[in-house]
């Protein structure tokens, strides 16, 4: 498992892919800041945050794209697949890799916390449980994505399927409260990633919404060792 992260590491630094997303992701974020922050003379951190969270929908298929579809697009699939590596092991390391440079920039993003300082009051507490829901629903975001990635033939294919499902959910999110029966708005609230991080974004340590991410999280990396395993046995 760590050398499989360590590879997929190498491989997001030795092309652009990992420089893209830390990229774009810090160029919207800090035009977000400037228009919600400083133009706006704020320091309304946790509603900052909770808009930096939709760029996890836009950019996560581009860090997870390449993990899996770019191996069968160049045939290394079944060379993967068979190697002494179980296919937990590839799959965690893989998972791992994204996560990691995902963790990443969320760090570099503490820098906006310090501007605000400058000028400002903030609550480490409050601000350290922000951060808590904006990673987690990152992580969430990144394990279906790699599950798409799996399924698809191509990275491009693979970005295309990862973006249109976190658009879905996004969508079926708004469409949450226009539901005419509350049953079903309630279990869309329920599965919502977004609904759940309205706790975290308050300032408030929802266990609840920590549970729920880490099993969304843990069922979609389930569904792609399930994947991979009907592919090693069929040789597809």
């Amino acid at each position: 498992m760590k050398a499989i992260w360590k590879r997929e590491m190498q491989s997001y630094f030795y092309t652009p892919v990992g420089y893209v997303f830390i990229g774009v992701f810090l160029l919207v974020s800090s035009i977000l800041f400037f228009l919600s922050i400083l133009r706006q003379h704020s320091g309304d951190l946790p509603s900052f945050i909770g808009q930096m969270s939709y760029l996890w929908m836009l950019l996560s298929p581009v860090l997870t794209m390449r993990l899996l579809a770019e191996e069968r697009q160049k045939r290394t699939d079944q060379l993967l697949l068979t190697s002494p590596v179980s296919l937990p092991g590839i799959v965690i390391g893989k998972y791992l890799a994204a996560v990691t440079v995902l963790m990443a920039t969320a760090g570099l993003t503490l820098v906006y916390a310090a501007v605000v300082s400058l000028y400002g009051r903030i609550y480490p507490a409050e601000l350290a449980v922000n951060y808590v829901g904006f990673v987690l629903q990152g992580c969430a975001f990144a394990a279906l994505d790699l599950y798409l990635s799996g399924c698809a033939g191509t990275p491009v294919t693979a970005a295309v399927l990862g973006f249109g499902a976190n658009f879905l959910l996004w969508m079926v999110d708004l469409m949450r409260d226009q539901v005419p029966y509350p049953w079903i708005s309630r279990v869309i609230s329920f599965i919502s990633l977004y609904s759940r991080n309205e706790a975290f974004l308050m300032g408030q340590m929802s266990w609840a919404g920590l549970v729920y991410e880490l099993s969304f999280a843990v069922l979609f990396l389930a569904m792609t060792v399930h994947h991979l395993e009907n592919r090693r046995v069929s040789g597809s």
